[in-house]
């Protein structure tokens, strides 16, 4: 059964920095992608960022500049570094990756910025 698990949400200041992981298991094939969503109450699910399998990436307007997403292929890992973090960047964040056609997504990781 793949399964994808976010780590590192948690508080932090505006202006502050943040690391986000997400460890991908039950499975031996690398995803075809990979990606960062954001969702708050009351709107839709967001890209924050994606990563293909030959390291293309794209990022939403609201972080690019901010934020980088990387892949450890050997460790099956997700990362997602922000910086510069603003209190409109308080959401949950998804882990989400796609294999030959089938979507998984992790269950969130809850990122609050605030002083």
């Amino acid at each position: 059964q793949v399964q994808l698990v976010e780590f590192g949400g948690g508080l932090v200041q505006p202006g502050g920095s943040l690391r986000l992981s997400c460890a991908a298991s039950g499975t031996t094939l690398n995803f075809n992608e990979m990606a960062w969503f954001r969702q708050v109450p009351g709107k839709q699910r967001e890209l924050v960022a994606g990563i293909t399998n030959t390291g293309s990436t794209d990022y939403g307007d609201f972080v690019r500049g901010r934020s980088t997403i990387s892949r450890d292929f050997a460790k099956e890992t997700m990362y997602l570094d922000m910086s510069r973090l603003k209190v409109e960047d308080t959401a949950m964040y998804y882990c989400y990756g796609n294999q030959s056609g089938v979507s998984y997504w992790g269950e969130g990781t809850l990122v609050t910025v605030s002083s």
